[in-house]
């Protein structure tokens, strides 16, 4: 009896384990501040994949947003969850989320030096998750959609970039020439915060010689891709959901290959 339950306890230790999706914290810091985010992914393989940039709602990072990027990450894909109000500042209601974006909206280039640092922080996990440097791409919700775009203003040399109704309004509209990412724009068309700046978006963009794609959800308003999302003005619509998260897919798909040398 002995002998068998030896060889049992040999056997299981030998075998290895199973796979998880992994969440692990990550600090950096951008001047003098410091800030803390996630990176998440499968630890299935040690194959490499492809790297996404997620920045979350004007809430920050929250349960509800590391589901999100567990969500998304899947066994496609490394997620690196971004921080762009500081360690330790995890805003409790929606007053203490707009005292944080109301510092940064009115400021584009502390946004893009925040979302600049997040990107050399991500990068610098190579080697220590199954990620490929040569593809990276960005996405964000609402207040996280705004960061991203301000991110590919920068000049970022991305894959791509998508924004899930983020705000289209810039202090600092990109330059002609400076927008490298290709851009994926998803919008709810009943979003009343953004109806006035749709057009001036795209002329900006046009201006700046940027490959986007802007796309109108209709009937959906703001927060449509957040399943905790159940307000007035900011409420999750299944429809514009699906459609937009397929969207995103196809979209990085095209992208990573392209990058990749998969296609011409």
């Amino acid at each position: 009896m002995r002998r068998w339950w030896l060889a049992l306890v040999l056997l299981l230790s030998a075998m290895p384990a199973l796979a998880a999706m992994q969440t692990r914290p990550v600090e950096w810091t951008q001047g003098q501040d410091r800030f803390s985010g996630y990176v998440v992914y499968d630890d299935a393989g040690p194959a490499q994949r492809p790297g996404l940039l997620m920045v979350p709602d004007w809430y920050g990072i929250t349960p509800a947003a590391l589901d999100k990027a567990r969500q998304q990450a899947g066994k496609d894909y490394v997620v690196f969850v971004v921080d762009m109000y500081g360690k330790g500042v995890r805003p409790a209601d929606a007053a203490q989320a707009r005292a944080e974006v109301s510092k940064l909206y009115p400021n584009p280039a502390l946004m893009r030096a925040r979302m600049q640092a997040a990107l050399a922080a991500f990068r610098a996990q190579a080697g220590k998750v199954p990620l490929d440097l040569r593809r990276i791409g960005a996405f964000g919700f609402c207040f996280g959609g705004s960061s991203v775009l301000e991110l590919a203003r920068s000049g970022a040399p991305l894959a791509g970039v998508v924004s899930f109704h983020g705000g289209l309004h810039t202090e600092a509209p990109a330059a002609p020439g400076s927008v490298k990412a290709p851009l994926l724009v998803l919008n709810g068309a009943d979003d009343a915060g953004q109806k006035d700046a749709i057009v001036p978006f795209e002329q900006e963009m046009t201006r700046a010689g940027a490959d986007w794609t802007f796309v109108n959800f209709s009937g959906a308003v703001h927060c449509f891709a957040l399943e905790t999302a159940n307000a007035p003005g900011c409420r999750y619509d299944p429809r514009a959901a699906r459609r937009a998260y397929a969207m995103m897919r196809l979209f990085f798909d095209e992208r990573f290959a392209a990058v990749g040398g998969n296609q011409p």
